[in-house]
């Protein structure tokens, strides 16, 4: 269940009614899942040590798309939205310039993943 996105994060097993109709729904006791991740918010100089490159946002542009182009790993999207500060793409215009942090593991540390 870890990846490096989640390998500070221990797995909670959780018997609470709010997730009783998917533990009876898969036929066992228990769910087991992660915590939500707390992100902080980078400082300047936390920002600093993350080296990016800039890319001007197109029509037909995904987060998913440029998370796979520069990590070859697309479940990493949201690491660019963060450093940007958007929620999802459809806040992005076309023409925008935005920031993608070239090194996966210097951004995950600034956010304390």
């Amino acid at each position: 269940m870890s990846d490096k996105r989640t390998r500070k994060q221990t797995p909670i097993a959780t018997d609470s009614n709010y997730y009783s109709f998917l533990a009876k729904m898969r036929g066992v006791k228990k769910i087991i899942h992660l915590p939500t991740p707390r992100l902080k918010n980078a400082n300047v100089n936390d920002r600093k040590r993350v080296k990016t490159i800039t890319h001007i946002w197109k029509y037909g542009d995904r987060l998913y798309k440029l998370a796979d182009q520069y990590y070859g790993d697309s479940t990493y999207w949201w690491v660019i939205a963060w450093y940007n500060g958007y929620s999802t793409e459809a806040q992005i215009e076309t023409g925008r310039a935005i920031k993608i942090p070239l090194s996966l593991e210097v951004a995950l540390d600034v956010l304390g993943v």
